[in-house]
């Protein structure tokens, strides 16, 4: 909305949308490299956060559209280094406790929850192009946040490989679950991109869309809660299918019914199993598959090629459909994305070794 606010066309905007996760396809694997090799992780988040909010800050030169797209690559390339780092250090420190992981990682949906409720709330009384003041100080808060991570609990080295990094890539089971990933997210194209645009359209609120963004996450923050009951039922192939059936189920509702609000409600709650259930299966997997030496590197392959890639061919494609046709049928697209998710994981997808298959 903000970017619709600049006077950028739906291409324009689902391009710059797309921007944010190419660079997820290369910065991840730079800096999981970094962090495998140097064992200096904390150190690293805290370089990536303060070096990408300055190169933020070039947003409030107000450029074109080449000059936005250039501080776009310049803040995500180091911004991208955060989360899979985190990732890491947050498993290492859990050790053997990882169902835990669930539970530490709803802070983070918390805080986005907070921050579209009360951004939305605020941007009744302000116009959108304040979006980047609002966000300034966000950005300076998780940059002091990153310097009261303890350095000495997640800089350690890894042992001595014990598989090539290749033969894991390469395995069958590894190239579904990637796979997948990638289709999850070329589904999520038209929702990260023009959810709001969507909502916009059919006359609701910035107050009540950022509740409605809220409200997907607070579904997903319960789902973190209780997965790792989940987890002892079903294994990760079956947890698979349930989540990427629901959200089919999820883009078609929103695509069809946006007028009838209990509808479009239960949609967002669907959230717990589109993002939610197959994030935290998905960080396990990696760590199953990838093992302790190459779990950094592993993190970053599982953030570029599906958050990354996926991210931005889904945004991309979104953005030529809602060109040429309308957002509705930029979200029956990732509904076709999901269709195809379920075959191949039906076929192909096989649990981690850790994990016993059924």
């Amino acid at each position: 909305m903000y970017l619709e606010g600049r006077g950028f066309s739906y291409l324009q905007i689902a391009t710059l949308m797309a921007t944010i996760q190419l660079t997820k396809i290369v910065a991840p694997s730079v800096w999981g490299w970094l962090g495998d090799r140097s064992g200096l992780r904390v150190r690293l988040v805290r370089f990536g956060a303060v070096i990408g909010s300055l190169c933020f800050a070039g947003v409030f030169l107000e450029p074109g559209f080449n000059g936005l797209l250039l501080v776009m690559l310049l803040f995500t390339f180091f911004w991208n280094a955060i989360l899979p780092l985190y990732e890491v250090i947050t498993l290492r420190v859990l050790g053997t406790r990882k169902e835990r992981y669930g539970r530490i990682r709803l802070w983070g949906s918390v805080g986005f929850i907070g921050g579209v409720a009360i951004i939305g709330g605020v941007l009744e009384w302000v116009p959108i192009t304040s979006l980047p003041w609002l966000l300034l100080p966000v950005f300076a808060g998780i940059a002091i946040s990153a310097f009261l991570v303890p350095s000495e609990r997640g800089e350690k080295k890894a042992p001595a490989p014990r598989g090539s990094l290749k033969a894991i890539v390469s395995h069958p089971a590894v190239v579904a679950f990637f796979a997948m990933n990638f289709l999850l997210q070329v589904s999520h194209g038209a929702y990260y991109t023009f959810f709001s645009i969507h909502l916009e359209q059919f006359g609701y609120s910035k107050l009540s869309i950022g509740l409605l963004w809220s409200l997907g996450v607070l579904a997903e923050i319960g789902l973190f809660l209780v997965m790792h009951r989940i987890t002892r039922h079903f294994s990760v192939r079956q947890i698979a299918i349930g989540a990427l059936m629901l959200t089919m189920v999820r883009w078609v509702l929103i695509a069809e019914v946006t007028d009838v609000v209990s509808v479009l409600i239960f949609a967002q709650l669907l959230h717990a199993a589109s993002y939610g259930a197959l994030h935290v299966i998905s960080v396990q997997y990696v760590q199953g598959f990838f093992g302790q030496h190459h779990h950094g590197q592993g993190q970053a392959l599982y953030s570029g090629l599906t958050f990354g890639a996926g991210g931005a061919v889904g945004a991309w494609l979104s953005g030529f459909l809602v060109e040429g046709f309308n957002t509705s049928i930029a979200f029956w697209g990732g509904a076709i994305a999901m269709l195809f998710a379920v075959g191949l994981t039906w076929r192909w997808l096989r649990p981690p070794p850790e994990e016993a298959p059924t």
